[in-house]
């Protein structure tokens, strides 16, 4: 019990409508939109046309146009001018209000399908830079606004955007800790769990189709699997005596790596998606936790406190050679490993109050993101690496936040009831 209390407070704390062919002509903008100097690109999306009545502005015209919105100002580096400013209108003198872009829609029902017509015009180009066309259910439409928008990030970054991605996390809304999935933008926000007790710790599968968690609801910290797509379909993975804890899952898929107890010390073991054990990967050094995979599926990154207090490691998944990454603090936890490659964030104490930090996975000095008061913890990459999710602690009250990598733009993600912890940000999605 000493071990399993010792290891959940290590734990806690721890981004043209042409032929594909021709898709290289088309002129793209390539921007660091996480470059310090960078300034936001002013955009404009007025409210969507309905091709039926094209003089109304309609209720449902608006809407998406401020999904839309909504989904192109989370990526960090386009400022939506307020449709207020022109109305809403569609003609409107696109120079004089300063836009760069301006994103136009018109939708119609045909045969009880939306279709939805979507372009990305270049205002100093005076021409179209992408265009699309969707047609679906009419409850299809976010996830054709959303696929446009990311396609618009592409255009100007030359990388798909994020704005169809999930969070999975942990909330005490019915009063037991349960697992949550909502999308970025806070909507759609879905119970996974209802085990009406502790459950924590969510991780994705890296075709983001199924969800690894552990509950305490039989009285032991067990490893579970939910197929994402039917949410009734719940299986344990590992019920082993003791910790069975936050598998980190290797990129191909195929394994993962989980924090076992059953022998007494809290060790990383390297298990199939049946819950079989392939390999023991640490030996009684110490607490082991917290394991992240690089991209590439040679190393990970993990917690142990083998040395005396809990620092990160790197080990080398085919030779299992560790060592040591952190240096600076007594208090290192958490690394999470970005799917660039290039950098671990992880959480470190700074005067009892947890911030975030990112090194590179060679060494070297850490670069502190985050200064504020409260606890930042359980950092996850978004799946362009440019964005960080984390639970914030100010006044024992946990909401999950956001921070780009340059250590800008820190915002509150969900407006939720209750408080929320150890956020997951999920790949990129195709509709679930």
């Amino acid at each position: 019990m000493n071990i399993q209390k010792s290891f959940t407070t290590l734990f806690a704390a721890l981004m043209l409508i042409l032929a594909p062919a021709a898709r290289a002509e088309q002129a793209r903008v390539y921007l660091d939109f996480t470059a310090a100097e960078l300034r936001k690109v002013p955009m404009a999306v007025p409210y969507f046309q309905d091709k039926a009545q094209p003089a109304k502005a309609s209720a449902a015209g608006r809407a998406m146009a401020d999904l839309m919105s909504r989904g192109l100002a989370f990526h960090g580096f386009i400022d939506v001018i307020p449709p207020d400013r022109y109305q809403g209108r569609q003609n409107s003198d696109w120079q004089t209000l300063g836009a760069d872009f301006t994103l136009f829609g018109q939708y119609e029902i045909d045969r009880g399908n939306m279709v939805l017509e979507l372009r990305l015009m270049g205002i100093g180009e005076g021409r179209m830079l992408l265009g699309r066309r969707y047609r679906g259910p009419a409850d299809s439409q976010q996830e054709m606004i959303l696929k446009f928008c990311d396609e618009v990030i592409l255009t100007l970054t030359g990388e798909t955007g994020i704005s169809r991605s999930r969070i999975a996390f942990t909330s005490d809304k019915t009063g037991a800790k349960e697992i949550y999935l909502a999308d970025v933008l806070g909507d759609n926000v879905r119970q996974v769990t209802n085990h009406r007790d502790l459950a924590v710790a969510p991780r994705f599968s890296p075709d983001g189709k199924f969800l690894t968690y552990t509950s305490y609801h039989h009285g032991n910290a067990d490893l579970y699997i939910t197929n994402l797509a039917q949410s009734k379909t719940t299986k344990p993975l590992s019920r082993r005596k003791g910790l069975n804890m936050a598998p980190a899952w290797a990129p191909d898929g195929k394994s993962m790596v989980v924090t076992l107890s059953k022998d007494g010390n809290p060790d990383l073991y390297e298990i199939d998606t049946k819950g079989f054990i392939l390999r023991q990967l640490t030996a009684k050094a110490g607490i082991n936790v917290s394991p992240s995979w690089s991209p590439d599926g040679k190393h990970i990154t993990f917690v142990s406190d083998r040395s005396g207090t809990p620092q990160i490691y790197i080990m080398n998944m085919a030779t299992k050679a560790v060592h040591r990454l952190t240096y600076e603090g007594k208090y290192n936890t958490s690394p999470s490993w970005s799917p660039k490659g290039n950098l671990i964030a992880y959480a470190a104490d700074y005067g009892g109050h947890y911030q975030l930090c990112l090194i590179s996975p060679e060494g070297g000095s850490p670069v502190r993101l985050t200064k504020g008061w409260g606890d930042h913890e359980s950092p996850s990459w978004s799946p362009d690496g440019n964005q960080i999710v984390f639970a914030r602690n100010r006044g024992n009250h946990r909401k999950i936040c956001t921070i780009f990598r340059n250590g800008k733009g820190l915002r509150e993600l969900f407006d939720l009831k209750g408080d929320q912890n150890f956020p997951q940000w999920s790949p990129r999605l195709e509709q679930m």
